[in-house]
């Protein structure tokens, strides 16, 4: 009720702490307002019982409101209608490009490394409402699954949807870079930006790494790259039953190119991460969610709706009352 309700001058609400004061002067000295008769005897006069006399003090009563009408008055109570418009003065467009190998199925992450970097992709999705976005998948060879778009509910989605199967085996890190940069090198926002995740090395593809981030660079697009993998062994996938299509698991060792990926992260002016858990992998997405945060610019509008001259009428009702019945009703008093 009271949310968009203020005073613009609540100083003057300090002055009703006189009104307790007076109230209280009042009372000493309400004898003193009477003319006093002193007689031998007043068998005399006929009394006559009213009890209109017990009644004036209420004058003082209404002069007392009258004030503490006068003083919130003073305070200009008012009610407040805001409205918001913000305006995004720097957006960016970002690219997350994604490895979808068999390798990705490794369950050194919980339950694998492609569900645990599904989860945490889509909460760095929610968490950039005025961005564009878009997913590049690759393995052996690499497609672009969402173009960048504003429509997070599609970006979403399609990251939930990411299988592994989708394309030929192998890692091709060059062709998953190249993919992601035609998708930015045409955008006309003033940051670009891509993720390249991967827990390889670059075995496949006709696209050279290293030509592919001097493609990045010279449409100035940063990239940020991560690691995805523990250090030593890890559970890989490496054979299928025909019969049931389950795979079966072994302990191999993790393999991560970090001298490519840091190289790709420090020509493009980056950044290189290395996921060892579920908990790092988080970690990352949410430093580069805080390295690349749009500038929003807030407008907010006022409308003010003033109360006081309510109690002002109100204030000048009482006093009109106040002297109306004292020239009045209880004039005659003595």
């Amino acid at each position: 009720m009271f949310d968009n309700f203020e005073f613009h001058s609540p100083e003057f609400l300090w002055l009703l702490i006189l009104i307790p004061l007076l109230a209280i002067w009042n009372f000493i000295t309400r004898n003193r307002e009477n003319a006093q008769l002193t007689i031998s005897n007043s068998k005399g006069f006929r009394v006559q019982k009213s009890f209109l006399p017990k009644l004036k003090p209420l004058l003082h009563g209404l002069r007392l409101l009258a004030m503490i009408a006068l003083i919130v008055a003073l305070a200009r109570p008012r009610n407040v209608d805001v409205s918001k418009r913000t305006k995004t003065n720097r957006g960016i467009d970002i690219v997350m490009a994604i490895d979808v190998s068999a390798s990705m199925l490794a369950k050194d992450l919980k339950p694998n490394r492609l569900e645990a970097l599904k989860k945490v992709a889509i909460n760095f999705v929610n968490k950039r409402p005025n961005d564009r976005i878009g997913i590049v998948v690759y393995a052996g060879e690499s497609f672009t699954q969402t173009p960048i778009t504003s429509d997070k509910s599609i970006v979403k989605r399609t990251v939930s949807e990411i299988k592994w199967g989708q394309l030929e085996g192998g890692t091709a890190i060059g062709m998953g870079l190249g993919s992601a940069v035609n998708r930015l090198k045409e955008s006309k926002a003033k940051s670009k930006v891509i993720i390249l995740l991967t827990d390889g090395v670059n075995n496949g593809g006709f696209v050279d790494p290293k030509t592919a981030t001097e493609l990045a660079k010279g449409n100035n697009i940063k990239v940020y790259t991560i690691g995805i993998g523990t250090n030593g062994m890890a559970p890989f996938p490496w054979a299928k039953d025909p019969r049931t299509g389950k795979l079966s698991f072994k302990n191999m060792q993790v393999e991560i190119d970090e001298k490519l990926l840091q190289y790709i992260a420090e020509q493009t002016e980056g950044k290189y991460f290395r996921a060892t858990n579920n908990t790092k992998l988080k970690a990352i997405y949410d430093e580069i969610d805080k390295l690349e945060k749009t500038k929003i610019e807030e407008f907010k509008y006022y409308n003010y709706t003033e109360q006081y001259r309510f109690l002002v009428f109100i204030a000048g009702g009482l006093l009109l009352l106040e002297f109306f019945l004292r020239n009045t009703v209880f004039k005659s008093f003595i």
